[in-house]
């Protein structure tokens, strides 16, 4: 039987193809800078890990499930690596130097999380409270070890990992809904009362329908909303005041042109420069004139709009939604729910880096360091993407083939 029989060809297609356009991109965004270096890294490492992909789809992803606790165990150590030996670049302590190359440990913790919850939730633990809380046990020692980095964006992720992957491990929706209520809370505090008094109500409503010991779970759920709306409140007056403006200039960045404000207010020009074709590679004005600081990292979807325009955009949003289709289809098409996990981490990892990521170039969010998957300048990131395609990959490929033991 040949190795690479049942994968998904189209799968390995749309990451490559992704990785040239982004190093395509890259090289435009340095070329007034007189570097191209960055493209070619770019590129040579998408091969690499396009390799890697390849060689991970042979072997039979089931043989991670006894490794579980190992890789666990590796992913929180390298966490703690960072903060006891890493480099600080940017404000924060996210590297460790490896053989001449800073490594980013978070990113590589991504996929750590959702092996180790897949091989927990493949026997529909989820579907069970005991379940979800052990799930939520496990995320929150290397979502706290990368938020003390601190690394917001990340921390995000792994969120948004969990939730994913709680939801296809059967969880109750109301139990999701009451886990990102105090959130939620907090925030609708601040914008209108009666709203957030109908939001804490229906929390409780939720609480009485999907927990046990009704009574006192409906009331810890209300209490809880209640007291995350104030406790919202008094956190927000602890922040301090660039701390505010960065989540919040999104709203209106001319408050602070020069300051907070100004990656989204160039990004934003930039982006509808473009309108509908693009002015055109190595054309773009804030593009090249580098307007934008980073633009070859999280920035990197305002130089798409300026120089590809609308087309362009629109082109690169649908190579990714097939790329989240694939994911889908594999979820839906594996063996058994330890492979479909796996794809489903990946699916949540991928959706949640796209939408924030481009949502916070256009205004829609707060600007966090979520990286853009595949087309980002990023080492650790980029391969951290194909190691996570060769996963399921490796679920595809497998997915008729019976596992004999001896």
């Amino acid at each position: 039987m040949q190795p690479w029989q049942n994968v998904d060809w189209l799968l390995f297609l749309l990451p490559a193809t992704l990785t040239v356009f982004a190093s395509i991109v890259i090289w435009s965004t340095q070329i007034n800078l007189g570097s191209t270096v960055f493209g070619l890294n770019h590129l040579m490492l998408g091969l690499i890990g396009l390799v890697i992909a390849l060689l991970i789809a042979r072997y039979r992803y089931e043989e991670l499930i006894q490794w579980q606790w190992v890789i666990y165990a590796a992913t929180n150590l390298s966490l703690l690596a960072v903060m006891l030996f890493g480099v600080v670049g940017l404000g924060a302590q996210r590297w460790i130097p490896i053989a001449g190359f800073n490594v980013q440990p978070s990113e590589f913790a991504k996929l750590g999380l959702i092996i180790t919850l897949a091989a927990l939730l493949r026997d529909r633990e989820a579907s069970t409270l005991f379940g979800v809380i052990k799930a939520l046990v496990i995320t929150v020692i290397p979502w706290g070890l990368v938020f003390l980095q601190p690394d917001l964006g990340t921390s995000l992720v792994f969120g948004a990992i969990t939730l994913g992957m709680l939801y296809w491990g059967n969880a109750n929706p109301g139990w999701l809904a009451l886990l990102l209520s105090p959130i939620v809370s907090a925030i609708m505090f601040h914008l209108s009362i009666p709203i957030w008094l109908g939001w804490c109500a229906l929390m409780g409503v939720i609480a009485w329908s999907t927990l046990p010991w009704q009574l006192f779970s409906t009331i810890a759920a209300t209490a809880l909303n209640l007291v995350s709306g104030k406790l919202g409140q008094l956190f927000w007056g602890l922040l301090k005041e660039y701390q505010k403006n960065r989540l919040t200039l999104f709203l209106d960045p001319d408050k602070d042109p020069l300051g907070g404000g100004y990656h989204l207010i160039q990004s934003r020009i930039a982006i509808g420069a473009g309108q509908l074709w693009g002015r055109g590679l190595y054309e773009g004005t804030q593009t090249q004139l580098n307007f934008i600081p980073e633009q070859h990292t999280d920035f990197i979807f305002s130089a798409v709009g300026e120089e590809w325009g609308f087309i362009g955009a629109i082109a690169l949003l649908v190579l990714f939604w097939l790329i989240c289709l694939r994911l889908i289809v594999i979820a839906q098409n594996a063996k058994d729910n330890f492979g479909s996990l796996l794809a489903i981490g990946v699916l949540s990892m991928i959706i949640f880096q796209v939408m924030v990521n481009i949502s916070m170039t256009i205004g829609l969010a707060p600007i966090t360091g979520i990286p853009l998957p595949w087309m980002s300048y990023g080492r650790s990131a980029l391969l951290t993407n194909f190691i996570a395609i060769g996963l399921v990959e490796s679920v595809a490929n497998h997915r008729h083939r019976l596992r004999f033991t001896d």
